[in-house]
């Protein structure tokens, strides 16, 4: 038998307390608006909530809420524009309001996953992690490449966003409609919900004659952070490993830990889901820009990334290489730079393609689709083909490398690029 909280409008109600009754469960309470739900959850142990999919009876504190609690919602859609509106809030629990009660009964008991405390298990699947520094280098013009390429290659690909200062993943491929799944996976992980089907079920499809893969949408607006947890995240990421090949994550630029809390465990983080995919990566791509600026930027914050990664693998990709921003023989100049000031070596570095990535952006498509002959396109088949598929050879070891930063922030590398250009 299953207790329950109905916060239905007049349209399911009736209908629905009837056959809920008659399938021999408990209705804990009947409440007709979103505060007077979240009271009632909190009010006493129940198995679900049954709630109508407009603004009066779901909220994002509802979900909030029954995240907290561990319940399941259903949400029961009188039409399209209700349906939008539970999609946009991250809930895929979402049947129409004819639906019969089998139906919901069904998603309220869901799947079980990994326990949310329990340790992540590495599944076969491989995590990438793609990071880079404040300034917009291009991280997910580079996710999404990845992911193109990878999945041209023949793998099963997962395009996560997971940046939560806002996801760019979904409106650079046109998916502008698009709810946040990877919110929504989130959420069922915190619920211990989160099965490969599951993900499935919530994740979009990018389908074109080159690749496929399977996206999980990033949050719209950046208030939303806190239903990325970093126990959440990791968890997510964890059965992704079981679901595809390659899991290719877009993470947030900031690395800080958020210390003026620290001492509040249970505290939430901004952060932390940047932290926690950096943490669980395989392999990391470390994204900066050409330009002595974006150069600045990402060799001091190389250091905190050797900090808080857990893999020596590290790609370091340098993005809109172009002489008008460091002078003549520029991939010469940045390769010095780098060298000098970052004991970094081997970078990958990709020229500057104003057409081929506003072409892809305005039609919705991967590089790969919209402008198949483009130098970045080119740049990043190389880094997949050279650093990601074959085996990976031992580098220099995390110590080595993190000593070798640290010194580099000693001397000023934006001076010494400034004058280069000018001599």
């Amino acid at each position: 038998m299953l207790s329950v909280v109905t916060c239905l409008d007049d349209d399911a109600s009736e209908r629905l307390v009837h056959e809920i009754g008659a399938a021999d469960h408990d209705i804990v309470a009947r409440v007709d608006s979103a505060h007077a739900l979240i009271e009632a959850v909190r009010g006493g142990a129940i198995d679900g909530i049954i709630v109508s999919a407009t603004r009066r009876h779901l909220t994002l504190d509802v979900l909030a809420e029954a995240d907290e609690v561990g319940v399941r919602i259903v949400a029961v859609a009188g039409d399209d524009a209700e349906r939008r509106y539970a999609l946009s809030l991250g809930l895929f629990e979402v049947v129409d309001v004819s639906a019969p009660w089998s139906d919901i009964e069904a998603l309220l008991r869901g799947g079980i996953a990994v326990p949310l405390g329990a340790p992540a298990q590495r599944g076969a699947g491989t995590v990438i992690a793609v990071w880079g520094p404040a300034g917009a280098p291009g991280r997910t013009t580079i996710a999404i490449q990845l992911a193109a390429e990878l999945a041209f290659r023949g793998r099963t690909v997962a395009l996560v966003d997971a940046d939560t200062y806002g996801g760019a993943v979904a409106p650079s491929l046109g998916m502008l409609d698009e709810s946040p799944s990877f919110a929504a996976a989130c959420r069922l992980a915190a619920r211990d919900s989160l099965t490969l089907a599951e993900l499935e079920r919530v994740a979009s499809r990018y389908v074109s004659s080159r690749s496929e893969f399977w996206i999980l949408s990033g949050i719209g607006r950046a208030s939303r952070w806190p239903e990325l947890g970093a126990d959440r995240v990791t968890n997510v990421l964890s059965t992704c490993r079981q679901w595809v090949d390659y899991v290719v994550v877009d993470t947030g630029f900031n690395l800080e830990a958020d210390e003026e809390i620290a001492s509040d465990m249970f505290a939430p983080r901004r952060n932390a889901a940047t932290l926690a995919a950096l943490r669980q990566a395989d392999h990391v791509v470390a994204v900066g820009a050409a330009d002595p600026i974006g150069l600045s930027r990402f060799l001091r914050a190389h250091v905190d990334l050797l900090e808080q990664i857990e893999t020596a693998q590290v790609s370091v990709v340098i993005n809109r290489l172009r002489a008008s921003s460091v002078g003549s023989n520029a991939q010469h100049q940045v390769r010095q730079t780098l060298r000098r000031f970052g004991g970094l070596d081997d970078a990958v570095f990709v020229p500057l393609d104003v057409p081929g990535v506003d072409a892809a952006v305005l039609s919705g498509k991967t590089i790969h689709d919209a402008a198949p002959r483009s130098p970045v396109r080119a740049a990043i088949a190389q880094l997949v083909d050279a650093d990601i598929l074959p085996p990976s050879a031992q580098g220099t070891s995390r110590r080595e490398a993190r000593r070798a930063a640290r010194q580099a922030q000693k001397t000023g590398p934006l001076q010494t690029l400034r004058a280069r250009r000018l001599g």
